[in-house]
C-alpha cells in the first residue's frame, strides 16, 4: 500500500484544507420567482486538499463599470451617475450590486451550483440606472467570494477554513437579458418611488385634470415643463 500523498505542510492531502477555484458559466431568469431575479451557475474546483463536506458561500457580485466602452447616448444617460465624460477617468468606480449566500453540499472534485441574483428596478438606485442606460453590449460582474469550508481532520472531526475575498470570478452578462426580463414583469414600465406627500400632490392634479392613467399625469407635467407656462408652479402649490 502506497503512503498517502501529503500537502506541503506534512498533513495528508486527503485531509488538507481544500483549495478552491470558482468559475460564473451561465446566466439566465430564475422562473416562477416572485420578483425579477437571475440565476447564475456557478463552478466550483477542488484544486487542492482534501475533498470538500460543505461550504457556507457568500457571494458579493458588483458590476465593474470600467471594462467595457460606451456610445455618445449611454454617455449622456451615465452623466448623472459619472459627470460629463472628460471626467470618468477618475469618476468610474464598480456599482456594488448584492450579496447573496448558498449552501455548498458535499462534493470531491467539482461541483455546480446555483446564484439566485434579484434585479433592482427601483429608478432611485445606481446600479439600476447603469443598467437602463446600457441597452446592449455586455455588463462585466466581478463575483466576490468569501465564507467558510468545511473538511475531514486527520481524527475524523469535522474541521473549518476561511475563505478569502481574494477569491473571485468575471461574468459578461447580456445587457438585453437583464431588460427582457424586467420587461417581462413590468411590461416596459419603470418603477418610480414617491414620498406620500408628492403623491397626494400629484393625484390631487390628476383628479383636477380629470387623467385617467398615472403615465398621462406625469406627460402632462412633463409637456407643461417644456413650454413657457407659468402657471405650473402655482398649480403644484394649491394642491
Amino acid at each position: 500500500m502506497t503512503a498517502p500523498r501529503t500537502a506541503p505542510d506534512g498533513v495528508p492531502a486527503r485531509h488538507a484544507v481544500p483549495s478552491l477555484a470558482f468559475t460564473v458559466t451561465d446566466a439566465r431568469p430564475e422562473r416562477f420567482a416572485a420578483v425579477p431575479t437571475l440565476r447564475f451557475e456557478l463552478g466550483i474546483a477542488r484544486t487542492g486538499g482534501g475533498p470538500v463536506r460543505s461550504i457556507s458561500l457568500t457571494a458579493s457580485v458588483r458590476i465593474d463599470v470600467t471594462r467595457r466602452r460606451y456610445d455618445d447616448r449611454t454617455r449622456r444617460a451615465l452623466a448623472e451617475l459619472f459627470g460629463a465624460p472628460e471626467r470618468w477617468g477618475t469618476t468610474l468606480r464598480p456599482l456594488a450590486w448584492t450579496r447573496t449566500t448558498v449552501v455548498v453540499p458535499p462534493f470531491t472534485d467539482t461541483t455546480t451550483v446555483a446564484l439566485t441574483v434579484p434585479c433592482p428596478c427601483d429608478a432611485e438606485l445606481a446600479v439600476t440606472k447603469y443598467l437602463y442606460a446600457v441597452r446592449d453590449g455586455e455588463v462585466p460582474l466581478d463575483f466576490l467570494f468569501n465564507g467558510t469550508v468545511f473538511f475531514q481532520a486527520p481524527d475524523g472531526g469535522l474541521r473549518t477554513a476561511q475563505i478569502s475575498w481574494a477569491e473571485d470570478a468575471c461574468y459578461r452578462l447580456p445587457a438585453g437579458l437583464w431588460h427582457d426580463l424586467i420587461d417581462r414583469y413590468f411590461a416596459g414600465s419603470p418603477w418610480l418611488r414617491l414620498s406620500r406627500e408628492t403623491y397626494e400632490r400629484l393625484d390631487a392634479y390628476r383628479a383636477r385634470r380629470v387623467l385617467t392613467t398615472w403615465d398621462d399625469t406625469i406627460g402632462s407635467l412633463l409637456d407643461q415643463a417644456d413650454g413657457p407656462i407659468p402657471e405650473l408652479s402655482r398649480t403644484l402649490e394649491g394642491s
